[in-house]
């Protein structure tokens, strides 16, 4: 089931040192229209929901606990093939990895804290952007 939707939401790192309109700025000179947008802050409870794929998985306290820690700005994107393009924007998970001129390389400071999510398959980003965001809400 290939969409022309995608989520992502800008995590509380790059929102605290002030790179959300930076940030949004990259994504829609990529062509990317903004569907849906809030800025919010997770409780540890709902970044546990969000993220319970890896409840059994080493990291899943402290990424609760990090995702919980400040601000997020959630989007949900529109554009033809918006998933894989998405991902080539935003670049590989650790930013060290990620090629010249990508989200990550730019903004993220460690492979935890990289700055933006980017759902990896269709399904997870309706998944995804239906966790954020109402049916009322998506335009």
């Amino acid at each position: 089931m290939v969409t022309n939707r995608t989520f992502t939401m800008i995590k509380p790192d790059a929102v605290a040192e002030g790179h959300t309109g930076a940030i949004i700025n990259m994504i829609e000179e990529a062509g990317f229209r903004i569907v849906a947008i809030k800025k919010v802050q997770l409780t540890s409870e709902r970044a546990g929901q969000f993220y319970a794929v890896h409840r059994e998985r080493p990291f899943y306290n402290d990424l609760c606990a990090y995702m919980s820690s400040g601000p997020i700005v959630p989007m949900i994107l529109e554009k033809e093939n918006a998933v894989a393009d998405f991902r080539t924007l935003i670049g590989a998970t650790n930013p060290a990895q990620a090629a010249e001129g990508t989200i990550r390389k730019l903004y993220a400071k460690s492979i935890e804290a990289n700055a933006i999510h980017g759902s990896d398959s269709d399904e997870n980003a309706k998944i995804e952007g239906d966790f954020f965001f109402a049916g009322v809400e998506q335009y």
